[in-house]
């Protein structure tokens, strides 16, 4: 007899269409002039995606905290006395290009237009790279982005201050203009409802050898994780066309730590674009965020277009 290997995944699978209609009747609560300036460089996110994809999702992600909340009031019950409560906290992850800071926003942008108008916030973990004088001295500038190139130690202590109810806690801010962290700016997390932890390796582990990483790690703090996935193909597609529309635009601000991109030909820009490709983003790819994939809770499937066409939840 043959055993249906895919009968027995952790993970229920649903077609675009089978997700849309788990929106019942929540309301659309973003014009398209506002899903515009919530999309990417290279993305065009339709209102239908929202409407099928993201709402659903979004729907689920409150009625997750919603229970969460209810929780902590039983649990406050049981001991007889009021504690502060403390943020459901969402973690956001993929390969870079993928779409996941777009994702993240669209997430954030419905769900504090849900009737019970939760607090969100979004924190990216580039907040919390080494700065570049600190790569520079470790040797590893060409590893940024890559597990060895954060401060996981500080990013720990914010998640562990964040889920204790710390009111007003300070983040660190990372500027993609400079592609430095800004010394003495800080983001100010001040007792939100949701929290969503966006980038490329918040749910990777240590190898077995690795001695180095601490034994808490980030994901230890997430309520829930959403993966980001597409083809390999798509992605290094989507990062040559993002490069060659930044060189056009944020490329050429004199300020721009990759200024010097600005002035090349289509066909040179799309020649360094696939070597930083290959040799960075790949290899972080393959190595660190794609074994993550299957831990977790959500997977979210693109296509070609960007569109997601599939949904995995992971069974409870």
């Amino acid at each position: 007899m043959k055993i249906e290997t895919e009968t027995y995944s952790p993970y229920s699978t649903f077609s675009k269409e089978e997700w849309a209609r788990l929106r019942f009747n929540t309301p659309m609560t973003l014009t398209k002039s506002e899903i515009e300036e919530l999309q990417g460089v290279n993305e065009q996110v339709s209102i239908d995606e929202v409407s099928n994809i993201y709402i659903p999702l979004t729907r689920l992600i409150n009625l997750y905290t919603t229970a969460s909340q209810q929780l902590h009031s039983v649990t406050d019950t049981f001991f007889g006395k009021s504690t502060r409560k403390v943020p459901y906290i969402l973690g956001m992850t993929g390969s870079v290009a993928v779409g996941k800071s777009t994702s993240a926003r669209i997430i954030k942008a419905l769900l504090s237009r849900w009737p019970n108008h939760p607090k969100v916030e979004i924190v990216t973990t580039d907040g919390f790279l080494y700065p570049n004088a600190e790569l520079e001295r470790r040797g590893i500038m060409h590893r940024k982005g890559f597990p060895e190139s954060y401060n996981i130690k500080e990013l720990i202590k914010f998640l562990a201050l964040l889920k204790s109810g710390t009111p007003r806690i300070k983040a660190p801010v990372y500027s993609h203009l400079y592609y430095d962290i800004i010394p003495e700016d800080y983001q100010i997390i001040d007792q939100p409802d949701i929290v969503i932890v966006e980038g490329v390796n918040v749910l990777q582990t240590p190898s077995s050898d690795d001695q180095t990483l601490p034994s808490v790690f980030v994901s230890d703090f997430f309520d829930l994780s959403i993966y980001v996935d597409a083809d390999e193909n798509d992605l290094i597609e989507w990062y040559i066309d993002r490069f060659k529309k930044l060189r056009l635009t944020a490329f050429n601000n004199p300020n721009s730590y990759f200024k010097r991109y600005a002035y090349l030909s289509d066909a040179e820009a799309e020649e360094t674009a696939a070597g930083i490709w290959n040799s960075i983003n790949k290899v972080n790819l393959k190595e660190n965020i794609e074994p993550t994939k299957n831990r977790g809770d959500i997977i979210l499937v693109k296509d070609a277009s960007h569109n997601v066409t599939s949904i995995k939840l992971r069974k409870i």
